[in-house]
């Protein structure tokens, strides 16, 4: 899934926290900073667009601090993450809606999807079930959110030469065991993301190896890649 691949990306890059100390994550704009990064990430200026992208991670964080225990804290915010990318590429002042608040709706969005999607197995979830609102206060319900057109957000053909180059890198500079893991857990080849557990069950290991292999090859393309790269 691409969107999981450029939140891959977002949490190499930007995530430098941790759900339990919010204080390691960048301070949040002040409403100045904020229209003048808004304001030039509309003109397509990239760096605007990832500043207010870093600094609003926190809010990732205290949205999935919230649902503990819903789902496993990587997957929440990685989902949480793709959330708020959707919100910084979309949000339109003037619409008497903040963008703290159109914000955090765009992240309780998608780990709401994560969590229903994880109930499906013991309850009938209908695609018709609301999840939330867009930023005019409109209802959204499940169906809405899976098949947003993606091209709103970012173009195909971009994405797909993106992961393309990413995918190579990995196979670089990850050892076979770690490339294994960290493509079934984000679909870096296609199919479906999978959980640490189920992970685990696959390379019949345990669910914390998994998470210790995962980790580790985050920090080793955290070290061996470069933003510019993927962020130009």
């Amino acid at each position: 899934m691409l969107e999981m691949f450029y939140a891959l990306l977002c949490r190499l890059f930007f995530f430098t926290g941790s759900v339990s100390d919010g204080s390691s994550y960048p301070k949040p704009l002040s409403p100045e900073e904020e229209q003048k990064y808004l304001a030039l990430a509309r003109k397509g200026d990239r760096e605007a667009r990832d500043i207010l992208i870093r600094h609003n991670m926190r809010l990732v964080a205290h949205i999935a601090k919230k649902y503990n225990g819903a789902a496993e804290t990587d997957d929440m915010l990685s989902v949480g993450s793709i959330g708020l990318i959707k919100a910084i590429n979309t949000y339109e002042p003037g619409h008497g809606t903040r963008l703290a608040t159109y914000t955090a709706r765009c992240i309780e969005n998608e780990i709401l999807m994560l969590i229903r999607a994880g109930k499906k197995h013991r309850n009938n979830v209908s695609l018709s079930d609301p999840v939330g609102t867009d930023k005019d206060g409109n209802e959204l319900t499940l169906m809405d959110l899976l098949f947003e057109k993606e091209d709103k957000v970012f173009g195909n053909v971009e994405r797909s030469l993106m992961q393309e180059k990413f995918l190579a890198a990995v196979k670089e500079l990850l050892t076979e065991r770690e490339t294994m893991i960290i493509c079934m857990r984000y679909a870096l080849t296609g199919g479906v993301q999978m959980a640490q557990r189920e992970v685990a069950a696959k390379l019949k290991i345990s669910r914390s190896y998994v998470s210790r292999i995962e980790k580790k090859a985050l920090e080793k393309l955290r070290a061996g890649l470069k933003k510019e790269d993927f962020f130009e």
